[in-house]
């Protein structure tokens, strides 16, 4: 979360879309009469209407009045759009359609304003995070508000702005949570700033977020269909979604309860083969309620708070409502064994990382815990996860956590426990 917020809907709940993308859906194609009601749908088209999706859209346009806004080609086939709800019925019974679904609103997870790359133990990885020196070679997708390209502490390689289509390369930041979370991931060991756990990574800036730190289901779709399409040729491995809405796990990827992001989230995992690190949720509830924390296919992070980088106890610092080690007061958290399988914890109070045009903020939130595991997957991509699928990352990252000594995790965790609260074992990068 960016501070504050999420995915389908992360901690801080602005329910927009962005500017841009509304008024390009406002506006263009004819069909519906102008009084009459409207919606926003994602319209998911059957696989057999794969090579002939745009005639089939164009079709819609003239039959059904739609208004298309993003098209999707890779991580699923169909289009977002906007939808005179007359004509919803006689979409979903279009033999070409599979699904009609409602474009949901999604926000950034920052719930307030690097002691956490200390805490787990970056400093003792491979990398050396801190030393002064060394790039590690790979690449990570921030899906996110955008990453600020100009920061010369982070190595913007590319991107894709899925919150305004007509200006797709313009992936920057004009929020700050991005750039945020990026610097966790990969700010450079350089002296400047702060350092991240894989630093000088090339990042890749999936903007979905506009400047409020809120999108759409739409948004959402659009940058993973841009991952689905681009991880294999950029060697993209592992990605952070420090994001979320409301929704749930149907356990079928999302082809039961008709539940497009899930089923672009399981082809951007099981087939593009990308370990997805997503943020928990800063609801202080069960995180089955939130998407896309709740799906299995994805490592979803707790917060843990750490105010001195290093195990037992510390005076608060910039966020007195909590305790040195101890599970954040905000965190959302596990409690069914399906959802316990796929969660672990990193460090996100008072994280102090990039912010835009230069120098560093601090935020606190499940979005700040969540990069730190993001970059610890891809520090371990590189050695002893080499070849790994997304869901042996996901175990061998908590079986690693899990191996560690109880006094090195936080009150809270498995060693530790709160009853019917699952937090995970403290992520653990210094292994790697």
């Amino acid at each position: 979360m960016v501070g504050r917020g999420r995915v389908a809907r992360p901690a801080y709940r602005l329910a927009a879309v962005s500017a841009a993308a509304g008024a390009l859906l406002a506006g263009g194609l004819t069909g519906a009469k102008a009084a009459e009601p409207e919606g926003r749908y994602i319209v998911v088209l059957d696989e057999s209407a794969r090579g002939r999706a745009e005639t089939v859209e164009q079709g819609h346009g003239r039959d059904h009045g739609v208004r298309v806004g993003f098209r999707y080609r890779h991580a699923l086939v169909g289009y977002s759009a906007v939808v005179p709800e007359s004509q919803v019925a006689a979409l979903r019974a279009d033999p070409n359609v599979k699904a009609v679904a409602p474009d949901l609103p999604v926000h950034a997870t920052r719930q307030v304003l690097p002691t956490g790359v200390d805490r787990i133990q970056g400093d003792a990885s491979s990398a050396l995070s801190g030393n002064g020196t060394g790039t590690v070679d790979t690449a990570v997708a921030i899906i996110d508000t955008g990453i600020d390209t100009g920061h010369r502490d982070l190595n913007v390689a590319g991107g894709i702005n899925c919150v305004n289509l007509s200006r797709p390369d313009d992936y920057r930041d004009n929020n700050g949570h991005g750039t945020h979370v990026a610097g966790t991931v990969a700010a450079r060991d350089n002296g400047d700033d702060v350092v991240g756990v894989v630093p000088g990574a090339r990042l890749y800036s999936v903007k979905v977020l506009g400047a409020s730190g809120s999108g759409s289901t739409s948004n959402i779709l659009c940058g993973l269909d841009w991952l689905a399409q681009n991880a294999a040729p950029l060697g993209i491995k592992a990605a952070n979604m420090s994001l979320g809405g409301d929704g749930a796990d149907d356990g079928n990827c999302g082809f039961t309860n008709n539940d497009p992001e899930h089923q672009a989230i399981c082809r951007v995992v099981n087939d593009a083969g990308v370990t997805l690190v997503v943020a928990a949720g800063n609801s202080s509830d069960d995180l089955a309620h939130h998407t896309p924390a709740a799906f299995d296919e994805v490592l979803t992070v707790t917060a843990a708070a750490d105010f001195d980088g290093q195990p037992g106890g510390a005076a608060a610092t910039c966020r007195t409502s909590n305790q040195d080690d101890t599970a954040a007061n905000f965190s959302s958290f596990a409690v069914g064994a399906a959802d316990a399988a796929h969660t672990i914890a990193g460090p996100g109070v008072c994280i102090r990382s990039t912010r835009n045009h230069g120098t560093t903020v601090v935020f606190s939130g499940t979005s700040m815990a969540s990069p730190h595991v993001a970059g610890t997957a891809a520090l371990c991509l590189t050695g002893p996860c080499a070849g790994m699928t997304p869901a042996q990352v996901i175990a061998k990252l908590r079986a690693d956590a899990a191996a560690q000594p109880a006094s090195y995790g936080f009150a809270g965790d498995p060693n530790a426990p709160v009853a019917g609260r699952y937090y995970g074992h403290l992520v653990h990068a210094g292994g790697y």
